[in-house]
C-alpha cells in the first residue's frame, strides 16, 4: 500500500451495531477568509455506504466544507481524509476516489449528453472501449439514452442534473459529494433525484449532501449534522434532532362550547384556543402518553370532536439550532448550547 493512503477510522453503520469504515472523516478542520472564519473546528466521521447530511444557514461554511474534502480548497487547519486517503498530503488518492456535483450543472452545452460523458472519460483516462461501454451504461441508468444526440443546451432543468450526476460517475467513485444538488428542480425532478441518490446508497456509494432543502435530508440522510456559526451545533439522525426540540402536544378540538370548558378544566396546563374550541396539550406524542391523555378524557365525560398529533419537524430543528427561531414557537432565539452536540453523538 502506498505510503500516502492511510488505514481507514472505523466506525459504525446506522442500524447494525457492527464496525465499518469511515468514508469521510475530519477532527478540528478549520478554515478563514481574512479576518472571517468559516470552519472554526468541525469534526465528523461518516461511515461507508450511508447518506450524510449538512445542513446550515446560507454563509454556514457547508461548501467551504465540500470544497476542502474535494481538495478544490486548502483548510487553515485539522485533519481529513476521504476514502483513506489524507487530504492534505494525498490530493491525488481522494480525487481518485470522488466524484463532486455542484450548486450549477457543469455541462458543456454545445456538446450532446453522450459527448459529455465521452469527454469526462477522455478527461479521466479511460480506454476508448472502456469511454464508450461506460457512457452507453449511465446514458441507460439515468434515462437519458433516447437524448444522447441533443445538445444539453436543450435539455430541461431535471435532465441537466441527470447527465450531470451521470458524468460524476463515470470515474466509479467511492465517495460522491453533492452540493445542493435539486436547487431549482421541480418536486417531480427532485423525487427522480432521491431515487437515484438512494440507487447509489444501495450500491455501496457513500454520498455527503449539502441542502437547502430539509424534507430532502429527512428522506435521504442516515445522519445529519447542522452547521452554524462555523460549529457543527448538532448530530445525529432526523428523529434524534427532532427529539431534542421541544413543542410536541396534542391538539383536542370539540364542537360544544360546554364541552370545551370541562376539557379545560380537565387539563389546566393546556394553551387554549377558544376560537377554534381546542386546547394544546404537551405531549411526547408517544403510545402511552396518547391512551393516558385519552382515559383522562374519557373519565371526565367529554368527547373531543377530532385530535391530532403533532412533533417538531426538521424546520424547526433548523431554526431553533441555528438561532433563527422566534419567541412564542417552543424556540429560544438563541443557538443551542454544546451540550445537544454530545447528547446526540
Amino acid at each position: 500500500m502506498p505510503s500516502s493512503v492511510m488505514p481507514m477510522p472505523m466506525s459504525t453503520r446506522p442500524g447494525d451495531g457492527h464496525p465499518s469504515p469511515a468514508a469521510v472523516s475530519t477532527a478540528d478542520l478549520r478554515k478563514s477568509y481574512g479576518e472571517k472564519t468559516v470552519l472554526d473546528g468541525i469534526d465528523l466521521r461518516i461511515p461507508s455506504g450511508t447518506v450524510f447530511a449538512l445542513l446550515g444557514p446560507n454563509g454556514a461554511g457547508k461548501t467551504t466544507t465540500v470544497q476542502i474534502l474535494s481538495t478544490l480548497i486548502a483548510a487553515d487547519g485539522g485533519q481529513a481524509q476521504v476514502a483513506g486517503h489524507d487530504v492534505a498530503s494525498a490530493p491525488e488518492g481522494v480525487r481518485a476516489a470522488i466524484g463532486v456535483t455542484g450548486q450549477f450543472a457543469a455541462l458543456d452545452d454545445l456538446l450532446t449528453a453522450e459527448e459529455n460523458l465521452l469527454l469526462m472519460a477522455d478527461l479521466l483516462r479511460l480506454g476508448k472501449r472502456e469511454g464508450r461501454s461506460r457512457t452507453k451504461e449511465l446514458l441507460e441508468r439515468f434515462d437519458i439514452a433516447d437524448v444522447a444526440h441533443k445538445r444539453a443546451a436543450f435539455f430541461s432543468g431535471g435532465m441537466r442534473r441527470r447527465l450531470d450526476l451521470a458524468m460524476t460517475l463515470v470515474g466509479d467513485p467511492q465517495v460522491i459529494f453533492l452540493d445542493e444538488p435539486t436547487t431549482g428542480l421541480d418536486p417531480r425532478s427532485r423525487r427522480t433525484m432521491w431515487e437515484t441518490v438512494r440507487s447509489l446508497v444501495a450500491g455501496g456509494v457513500t454520498v455527503f449532501l449539502t441542502t437547502q432543502y430539509l424534507e430532502e435530508a429527512d428522506q435521504l440522510a442516515d445522519r445529519i449534522a447542522v452547521l452554524d456559526g462555523g460549529r457543527i451545533v448538532a448530530e445525529g439522525t432526523a428523529e434524534e434532532l427532532k427529539a431534542q426540540i421541544p413543542g410536541s402536544h396534542v391538539r383536542l378540538r370539540f364542537t360544544d362550547l360546554d364541552e370545551y370548558g370541562r376539557a379545560s378544566a380537565a387539563f389546566p396546563g393546556a394553551a387554549l384556543d377558544d376560537e377554534e374550541l381546542a386546547l394544546r396539550i404537551a405531549s411526547d406524542g408517544g403510545l402511552d402518553a396518547l391512551r393516558s391523555l385519552l382515559d383522562r378524557l374519557d373519565a371526565t365525560g367529554v368527547r373531543a370532536a377530532d385530535f391530532s398529533v403533532h412533533t417538531p419537524d426538521l424546520d424547526d430543528v433548523f431554526l431553533a439550532l441555528t438561532g433563527d427561531g422566534t419567541p412564542g414557537d417552543g424556540t429560544t432565539g438563541t443557538r443551542t448550547p454544546l451540550h445537544v452536540k454530545e447528547t446526540l453523538r
